[in-house]
C-alpha cells in the first residue's frame, strides 16, 4: 500500500507481543421499543489518536456506536466514544475498526505522541543507534521491543 492510498488521519501503534489487552466495549443499542446497552469482552490490538481496532470472541450487536473506559499501561481510565467502521468475522471471531467520535483533547494528544515515539524508536532500531530506547518515551509503559531491556534496567 502506497503512502498515499494511506486513509488513517492518525498513525497507529500496535498492541503486540503479549500485550495484547483485554477491554470491555459497550454498545448503545437503540431500537423502535427501546434503548438499552450491550458490554461485550474485547482484546485491543492496535490504537491510535483516531481509533482502534479489537477483536470479539462472540458476535458483536448490531449496534453501530460504543462507549468504553480505556485502561492501558501509561493511559488511566480513557473514557472513549466510538463508531464501529469496519466488521470483519473470521470463524467464531470477529475483528472490528472503530473510530473514536468523542476523545479528549488531552488524551488525543498523549495518543498521538505515543505513536510518534514508537514511530522514532523503530526509526533509531532500524539504523542500529545506540540507546533506541529512551524512558521518556510515551511510549514506554506499552513497550516490549527487546531492545528496551537493558535500559529498562538503568531507569
Amino acid at each position: 500500500m502506497s503512502h498515499s492510498s494511506e486513509r488513517r488521519k492518525f498513525p497507529r501503534f500496535e498492541i503486540l507481543n503479549g500485550l495484547a489487552e483485554p477491554v470491555t466495549v459497550d454498545f448503545k443499542i437503540s431500537t423502535a421499543a427501546a434503548r438499552r446497552s450491550a458490554s461485550v469482552p474485547a482484546v485491543l490490538t492496535n490504537l491510535s489518536a483516531g481509533g482502534m481496532s479489537v477483536v470479539l470472541f462472540s458476535r458483536p450487536p448490531a449496534a453501530r456506536s460504543l462507549q468504553m473506559v480505556l485502561s492501558l499501561p501509561g493511559l488511566r481510565k480513557l473514557p472513549l466514544e466510538g463508531r464501529v467502521v469496519r466488521s470483519a468475522a473470521k470463524g467464531e471471531t470477529y475483528s472490528l475498526g472503530i473510530a473514536f467520535s468523542k476523545i479528549a483533547v488531552k488524551h488525543r494528544q498523549l495518543l498521538e505522541k505515543m505513536a510518534e515515539n514508537n514511530a522514532d524508536c523503530d526509526t533509531r532500531i532500524a539504523l542500529r543507534l545506540p540507546e533506541a530506547c529512551m524512558a521518556e518515551c510515551s511510549f514506554h509503559p506499552l513497550c516490549s521491543k527487546p531492545q528496551k531491556g537493558p535500559y529498562w534496567q538503568r531507569s
